[in-house]
């Protein structure tokens, strides 16, 4: 569990960190150089699940060797099913991230929703829902490996 005091906001206690694939860890079903050293650190903190339409059919195959557990989601309603996933968990324990249309109802029900501007641009639902947008998933890791990072961007 990571927590994160933000001053003249709230106290997060975050548990599970939920996942885009594809415009959020991978462009184009592969895994962004650089990533799986950043998530198995915060394996150690998180619960980490990654839910994907798995357009590319890669995410088995690129995420092997990282603890984290992988939903394949349906065609249809895609963002209802993400929004589903966050609230099944217990949407106050859970940081999101993503990038397309289909994670903006995501990333409006976690506790920190992060939008991510990277090759696939974002949707503006997306970046409209979010908390906090970066322009790189590492930085958005990086938040949560250093939350007096998201102090400093979310105190009031």
């Amino acid at each position: 569990m990571i927590t994160i005091d933000i001053p003249g906001n709230r106290k997060m206690r975050v548990k599970y960190l939920v996942l885009d694939y594809n415009g959020t860890l991978a462009i184009d079903g592969k895994l962004i150089a650089g990533l799986e050293p950043l998530l198995k650190l915060l394996s150690d903190q998180l619960e980490i699940y990654v839910l994907t339409a798995d357009t590319f059919g890669t995410v088995e195959k690129e995420l092997a060797g990282i603890n984290c557990q992988v939903s394949v989601i349906k065609p249809e309603e895609q963002d209802k099913q993400k929004e589903q996933f966050v609230t099944s968990l217990g949407k106050e324990n859970v940081v999101a991230i993503g990038n397309g249309l289909n994670d903006a109802l995501m990333l409006a029900s976690a506790e920190l929703g992060i939008v991510l501007l990277q090759a696939e641009g974002a949707a503006i639902k997306t970046l409209l829902s979010a908390d906090v947008v970066c322009r790189h998933i590492t930085d958005a890791l990086e938040l949560l490996t250093n939350p007096l990072r998201l102090k400093a961007t979310l105190r009031n």
